[in-house]
């Protein structure tokens, strides 16, 4: 390894070495590599599973979204912005009511539609969509669901890299799409 020095102020640049490794055994999931590379594709697997359980669960619920205390109110981010009013709704006091006849963006909720179907629903697919087809979290994602790759220097589940051209990963290019419609709710 050897050293030079650069033409400003006694900087100095060190030539690396450069080298390549190779799989000496190809396969899904084979390396030679010795840390338990597993574990983040394992812990963002189980983080974002939780995730999304809780969040379906929460919109499911459909209850227990607004909370108004002395003038000051609290609307969840799941819920917000209101976009319908149920008038139906026995489980909502007559304040958390009123409040949210006012802020109703689009008045009432037509009565053809269920009230298991709360308002997370006609709100959390469009962030939800922006945000799972984020460039940012594709590659732990990736790793985490799909298993491809499953991590550096580890063994993909086929011979060749295939990216977003075949389900379910093509659908990672509407992001751009998704940001558009995710803008109307924020």
């Amino acid at each position: 390894m050897g050293t030079f020095p650069h033409a400003f102020s006694g900087v100095w640049f060190i030539n690396m070495a450069n080298g390549q490794a190779s799989l000496t055994d190809t396969g899904f999931g084979k390396t030679t590599r010795r840390d338990a590379w597993w574990v983040q594709p394992l812990l963002t697997f189980l983080g974002l599973s939780a995730f999304i359980g809780y969040s379906t669960w929460r919109a499911f619920m459909g209850q227990d979204f607004l909370a108004i205390q002395d003038g000051t109110n609290y609307l969840s981010p799941f819920f917000s912005p209101i976009l319908y009013f149920h008038p139906n709704l026995s489980w909502v006091s007559d304040e958390v009511r009123n409040a949210m006849a006012a802020h109703a963006w689009l008045g009432t909720m037509p009565a053809w539609v269920p009230l298991w179907v709360s308002p997370s629903f006609l709100i959390l697919w469009a962030p939800a969509g922006f945000r799972f087809t984020c460039y940012y979290y594709r590659g732990a994602y990736y790793k985490a669901f799909w298993g491809d790759p499953p991590n550096c220097s580890v063994g993909e589940p086929r011979d060749s890299y295939r990216g977003e051209q075949r389900f379910p990963l093509i659908f990672q290019n509407i992001h751009r799409y998704f940001f558009y419609v995710a803008a109307v709710f924020i």
